[in-house]
């Protein structure tokens, strides 16, 4: 079965736009024929399971004990966190369904044939962040079987260069040239580690449930770790952010989603795919993280977070270097489909005659090393933080898209206006930008973000991550009102 990631970047037989601008259009640009739009529900589905399946994504699930909820209030707010994902995921999706055209390309109709560059620059610098943070991740489990065969390597972490020991620079590098050597390849090979990823991380997740299950008994486990004890009130606060945090961590592909729902066959097979794939798989996976982390609190005297180090903790070698290999695998599989194809279709868009898909490819993941991204999550609560004050980021593009799309467009797409820079272009609108566009995104963006700073590094206001929601809302908003003020549709 040709998987999601090889079927996202394929070559497709050009479509004829007639008067394409080359600064507007190349293949990995063009509408996707009718023709070539092969995905079913399995494939979309198979694509969530390699986002999903991740070092990060269980981080970031067992990352909310610190909010003070129980795991039974976790795994309410996962649930629920989820199911407003799959909704947010369909509205995203259907436009680039219909018209086979990728999310730089999507952005056109609401910023303006220029415009878009801009949402673009802000997807892509997102997810070559993300790219680095999950090439992190699975350099720790790289670190691990290092250790584990070379003990003596203990002695690189007494040295550091910008925050990050010696063994983790060397295991970084070799998860970063690992990758570009598969990505290079091509993408059958990429293939091939995307159609195991997620299968595999259940596997041993499910193994590992078992051992904990079998070392803590299942009377023993305390599905209350927080260390903070909340009021009823507080409690409700705490359960909306961990909902609206879920909400963030998928704020990426919230914006590109569509760079997959191109290919799909019908709308109906694009909402098979994201139910088996969102709220079905991330539940059951949700349910095992939680386990997993309150089986640790009674086995190892202490939450641990983080599987890699449970695995390492594990006396037993071959299940060591099972475990730490399934979560390198995994890690790589979410890196291709959320944090490798967008960055580079983003890269494209702005260089469109002299950067292919794979080129875009491979300046991500330059730039990936070049922000540290280890920084942004050094410690659980950074990883909220991380999730939340991207979200925040994000989330004014969404709304503003959305708005457009289904409110001031009403869900009306002329393709061939998407390509040309001709002034009386339908998406010309200010010399090729929305002005209404990026002033809507500019005032929703401040206050989104500047909720964000206010509550997670100022403290002014109380503890929560209402950005997402925020920002979403005043986007859509402020743009709708702002189009009708100007008569524009």
């Amino acid at each position: 079965m040709t998987s999601t990631a090889h079927r996202a970047t394929q070559h497709v037989p050009e479509p004829v736009i007639a008067g394409a601008d080359p600064r507007l259009y190349n293949d990995d640009l063009a509408p996707v024929p009718q023709n070539a739009r092969t995905w079913n529900g399995y494939s979309i589905f198979a694509m969530w399971m390699s986002d999903v399946h991740s070092v990060g994504g269980y981080t970031f699930a067992a990352s909310l004990f610190l909010l003070g909820l129980s795991g039974w209030q976790v795994l309410a707010a996962l649930t629920l966190g989820i199911l407003l994902v799959n909704l947010l995921m369909n509205w995203v999706g259907k436009p680039s369904l219909v018209h086979g055209i990728p999310f730089p390309v999507m952005a056109r109709v609401s910023m303006g044939v220029m415009g878009a560059n801009l949402a673009a620059v802000i997807r892509g610098v997102v997810g070559i962040v993300w790219y680095g943070v999950q090439t992190y991740f699975a350099s720790k489990a790289v670190a691990t079987l290092v250790l584990l065969f070379f003990p003596g390597a203990v002695a690189l972490r007494d040295a550091s260069f910008l925050r990050l020991d010696l063994l983790g620079w060397a295991c970084f590098m070799f998860m970063w040239f690992f990758q570009l050597v598969i990505f290079q390849r091509g993408m059958e090979t990429i293939r091939q580690f995307v159609d195991f990823c997620g299968p595999a991380v259940y596997v041993v997740m499910f193994v590992l449930m078992g051992w904990i299950l079998s070392q803590a008994g299942l009377g023993a486990l305390d599905l209350t770790l927080g260390d903070k004890v909340l009021t009823g009130s507080e409690s409700v606060t705490a359960m909306g952010s961990a909902v609206l945090l879920v909400v963030s961590y998928f704020a990426a592909l919230l914006l590109n989603f569509g760079d997959f729902s191109r290919f799909g066959k019908n709308e109906r097979q694009m909402r098979i795919g994201n139910f088996l794939g969102l709220p079905v798989n991330f539940i059951v996976f949700s349910i095992i993280t939680v386990i997993v982390t309150a089986g640790s609190s009674r086995v190892f005297g202490a939450m641990i977070m983080d599987p890699v180090e449970i695995v390492s903790r594990i006396d037993n070698k071959l299940a060591v270097v099972i475990g730490s290999l399934t979560f390198v695998v995994a890690t790589m599989g979410i890196n291709i489909v959320a944090n490798f194809v967008s960055p580079a279709y983003d890269i494209a868009n702005l260089f469109p005659r002299h950067v292919d898909f794979k080129r875009g490819g491979l300046i991500a993941s330059i730039l990936a090393v070049l922000v540290c991204p280890w920084i942004f999550v050094d410690s659980p609560k950074a990883i909220t933080v991380f999730v939340s004050v991207f979200g925040s980021i994000l989330a004014p593009l969404y709304g503003v898209m959305m708005a457009d799309f289904y409110l001031v467009k009403k869900q009306v797409v002329q393709e061939a206006e998407l390509y040309t820079m001709a002034p009386t272009g339908r998406y010309h609108y200010d010399g090729g930008w929305n002005k209404v566009g990026l002033a809507a995104l500019a005032l929703s963006g401040t206050l989104s973000i500047g909720w964000e700073l206010a509550t997670q590094f100022f403290h002014l206001l109380p503890e929560n991550n209402f950005g997402w929601v925020i920002g979403a809302l005043a986007g859509a908003a402020i743009y709708l009102a702002a189009m009708r003020a100007a008569r524009r549709t």
